[in-house]
């Protein structure tokens, strides 16, 4: 067995993507982020720019989903999307798969998908939501394949606008499809310490959510050592 200490704001990719979200809420959302020391934030891609602007000056590294919620933009409209959040000063993409087509049993068409938008951004991480909701757990073996394939950083369970989230078992199963090569973010539903706790001990390596704060909180009160135990 293996132990690992680690600090939990690091590991949360900090996240407004509601559709209703406020200029004012993704700036809110910047200063949360230096106060509490979270890594990563998700903004819209139309404040890509001003999220860049508002954390400068810190490790923060601001993130934008390509090809979201759905997944099936063309391939051209993900690359302009991803180089133009690129552009703006985002480092970190998270692409939706083109769920339509993997589920059509066209995985050349995924995978090149996925390829392209990574070669047009070498600059960034790119971590690509398979939406595992919608999948079988063949399917998402066969997601993650393409996934390392493509040359992305990480799979991702889902958007958070499916019908459901991320689950231990979800997460569980990517850790070990992708067995070590590229790493695991759970999202999706994960609004306690219990859950974002639970999804880690499974395996992710990050954790997106939109509750951060109130998770933080939980977990600075949990008396429990912060301790990971992997398989």
């Amino acid at each position: 067995m293996m132990v690992r200490q680690w600090d939990l704001p690091a590991l949360i990719d900090h996240t407004v993507l509601r559709p209703e979200a406020t200029k004012s809420d993704v700036v809110r959302l910047c200063h949360e982020a230096r106060a509490y020391g979270f890594g990563v934030i998700f903004v819209p891609p139309c404040y890509a720019a001003e999220a860049v602007e508002a954390v400068s000056g810190t490790a923060i590294l601001v993130g934008i989903p390509v090809g979201f919620p759905l997944g099936g933009h063309s391939t051209a409209t993900k690359v302009s999307e991803a180089m133009d959040g690129v552009t703006k000063g985002a480092t970190v993409l998270d692409m939706v798969i083109n769920v339509s087509r993997l589920k059509s049993g066209d995985l050349d068409a995924v995978r090149r998908d996925i390829a392209e938008v990574v070669k047009a951004t070498t600059e960034a991480e790119h971590k690509v939501i398979i939406e595992t909701c919608y999948l079988t757990d063949q399917e998402k073996i066969t997601a993650c394949r393409l996934v390392v394939e493509a040359g992305a950083d990480y799979v991702k369970t889902s958007t958070g606008f499916g019908p459901a989230g991320a689950t231990v078992a979800d997460v569980r199963l990517l850790r070990e499809a992708v067995a070590g090569t590229i790493k695991v973010k759970a999202s999706g539903g994960i609004r306690d310490w219990s859950a974002a706790k639970a999804l880690l001990e499974a395996g992710a390596d990050r954790i997106g959510t939109s509750a951060s704060l109130a998770i933080v909180a939980e977990w600075k009160k949990d008396s429990v050592p912060s301790a990971i135990v992997r398989p």
